[in-house]
């Protein structure tokens, strides 16, 4: 076997593969049984008819893809041991070069490289300011207009109102039909300052309303933007009238241990902990995503990343297998949603599952190296701990074991699923808590601070020694000065 590797551009092998005649002919023979045992040929029994004449029956090139196909079981797997190649998915046959003599040319993805370059020298500071009062007034703020009371008033319009209003949209200086662009009767409005994505007839318009009463009519202008959602309005300027019908104030709830029992807290301190815990874990949680993501890309650009393309097709594949679950879980198929944006599977791959993919694959792989690198490991105790805490939240949830169906082995079959999972979590947790560490200097201060401890303790201990070793030659001086004394009035 002749055997002969090109590397390619794409962190893949060619690998040319050379066989003696012998072997093709042999398995031009087993291939040409292998089609007798299938079919009937006249005047033989089933695989027993001469190989001359099952090359008349069958031709000559169905034996020989016959013979393709069991040698490419045997060739293959020899030839990858031979050239001590790893591959790092099924290679695959591009094509059959020669068959006098059989030479095959395989290409062989390579398995995914990467080389951090010098991460520990990558500074980032971690900057997280906790949630002040005005973020927990707003939550509040959130949860007392859950539960708040709505009735028709007659006054001007406040921020907080629920209002129904006839709008009327015109473009300005057009006539007839094509003029309105807009129309709604008792068209629904939350009036509020905030901007709202997807508002209509268009973001900010529920504040324009503020002040005005039932019966009265108020316009305003908006020139729209030339990449409007709406094609009919780019860059088009428009007249909006506004019938004012309805007027719904709002009465919060007071902020009391009333109010509180209804979110399930104690009293009313209960709640606002709770709050305030809940808002700065979200708050943390965000920071975080933004601070680590931007310090993997800071990792990347000094590092050195090889991979094959099929795993890039493969992690565009998960990318797309995801996105499909959340979507059904909505209660909505992957193609309605691909027929709502107007798009095609080919184009929503190239532009959009793509993308993410070569993101998730790259940082992926930078995190397991790190992992690796950092040589981050998990103890049982910390594992139980994370266990355990993954069980209660579950059953915070309403998610209770009794209740599975299977017996036994169902509910085993679910522990080892969250133990995998805390296992998972517990892992990525404490890499990333090392990053954070690498990237402020805490983790080079520690190892200074540990070096210089270690030094320390080892001077302590020499010094130790060395005491040790004084008082006990100190002791066998004094000892032989004894022995001497003694000697010498023995003598006397």
């Amino acid at each position: 076997m002749k055997i002969e590797t090109t590397p390619r551009e794409d962190h893949q092998l060619t690998m040319t593969v050379e066989i003696e005649q012998d072997q093709m002919e042999g398995a031009k023979r087993r291939s040409a049984r292998q089609l007798a045992k299938r079919g009937k040929i006249a005047g033989f029994r089933p695989g027993k008819a001469p190989y001359n004449v099952i090359l008349q029956n069958y031709g000559e090139q169905a034996v020989i893809e016959g013979a393709i196909d069991i040698l490419l079981e045997e060739v293959y797997p020899k030839a990858l041991e031979e050239a001590e190649i790893e591959p790092g998915a099924q290679g695959s046959l591009e094509e059959m070069e020669s068959l006098e003599p059989p030479k095959f040319v395989f290409t062989i993805p390579l398995k995914p490289e990467i080389d951090l370059g010098d991460y520990r020298k990558i500074r980032m500071d971690y900057k997280f300011k906790a949630p002040g009062k005005a973020e927990l007034d707003a939550k509040l703020e959130e949860l007392q207009r859950m539960y708040a009371n709505t009735a028709e008033v007659e006054r001007p319009i406040e921020e907080g109102d629920y209002i129904k209003a006839d709008i009327v949209g015109k473009k300005v200086g057009a006539e007839g039909d094509d003029a309105v662009v807009f129309e709604k009767n008792d068209h629904p409005i939350f009036v509020t300052e905030k901007k709202r994505e997807g508002e209509e007839p268009f973001v900010g318009f529920a504040k324009k309303l503020i002040g005005a009463s039932v019966g009265q009519k108020k316009s305003t202008t908006k020139t729209h933007s030339e990449d409007d959602a709406n094609e009919d309005l780019c860059g088009a300027k428009v007249k909006y009238t506004t019938t004012i019908n309805v007027v719904h104030g709002t009465e919060l709830p007071a902020l009391d241990d009333e109010f509180a029992t209804k979110l399930g807290a104690q009293s009313m301190d209960d709640l606002l902990e709770s709050i305030e815990k809940s808002i700065e874990d979200e708050s943390r949680s965000e920071y975080d995503d933004e601070f680590f993501t931007a310090l993997i890309d800071k990792i990347k650009e000094d590092a050195t990343i090889k991979y094959p393309p099929q795993a890039l097709e493969r992690e565009t594949e998960l990318v797309i297998e995801d996105m499909s679950q959340r979507l059904s879980q909505q209660g909505m198929e992957f193609e309605a949603y691909l027929k709502m944006q107007e798009s095609t599977l080919e184009k929503f791959t190239e532009e959009e599952a793509r993308p993410v993919a070569e993101k998730r694959l790259e940082r992926g792989m930078i995190f397991d190296e790190l992992a690796q690198q950092e040589e981050i490991e998990i103890n049982d105790g910390d594992l139980e701990t994370e266990f355990n805490q993954t069980m209660m939240n579950l059953a915070s949830q309403g998610y209770n074991f009794n209740d599975v169906k299977g017996g036994a082995r169902a509910q085993k079959a679910i522990a080892n699923n969250v133990a995998q999972q805390s296992a998972t979590q517990l892992m990525t947790r404490l890499t990333l808590d090392r990053m954070k560490d690498i990237a402020t200097g805490d983790f080079a201060k520690a190892e200074k601070e540990a070096a210089k401890a270690a030094k320390e303790a080892k001077k302590e201990k020499e010094a130790e020694k060395a005491k040790v070793a004084e008082e006990k030659k100190a002791e066998e001086t004094k000892e032989a000065e004894a022995s001497e004394e003694k000697g010498e009035e023995a003598s006397e």
